[in-house]
């Protein structure tokens, strides 16, 4: 079985109205998998975060299994609630970012999107430039993610194959 994730990147441009184009990499991936409603939404107000609808849903019976008042599931919720509206790509495959976000992350003009497997990020193309550029893969990073991941793929852990 093939994973159809959205991978990769892209440059396009946020319109007038506040609309971003869906880049044809990822839109096609949304549209044949998910159909055209999405959740756009923040945790940070640097960056917009567009998860397909089925993607945000299935991330929130994920969060059904937390403790209601777990403090983290609770800040997590004000935040992307704060920040997201449901919204929908029209025909032309664009969505409207809400102005809350697009003026805390600076999105206007230019961006960068950014496939993320489960959704896409979109990010001001300057800060994301600036942001990459001092945050270079190290060797480092490389054996921990491998010892994690070695750990995830060990029977009878959190994940693990049993």
């Amino acid at each position: 079985m093939e994973l159809k994730g959205l991978r990769g990147s892209a440059t396009t441009r946020i319109d007038d109205k506040g609309r971003l184009k869906i880049p044809s990499i990822f839109r096609s991936v949304i549209q044949d998998r998910h159909g055209a409603d999405v959740f756009v939404t923040s945790l940070t107000g640097e960056c917009v975060l567009i998860y397909p609808l089925t993607e945000w849903v299935s991330l929130e019976q994920r969060l059904l299994d937390l403790p209601e008042q777990l403090p983290e599931r609770l800040k997590f919720l004000e935040l992307v609630n704060y920040f997201g509206q449901e919204g929908e790509l029209d025909s032309q495959g664009r969505v409207l970012i809400p102005t809350l976000i697009r003026q805390e992350a600076a999105i206007a003009g230019d961006v960068r999107v950014y496939g993320r497997i489960t959704h896409l990020e979109v990010w001001n193309a300057t800060r994301v430039e600036a942001r990459n550029t001092g945050n270079r893969w190290t060797r480092e990073d490389g054996e921990r993610l491998s010892e994690y991941t070695k750990r995830l793929s060990s029977p009878g852990s959190p994940g693990g194959s049993r």
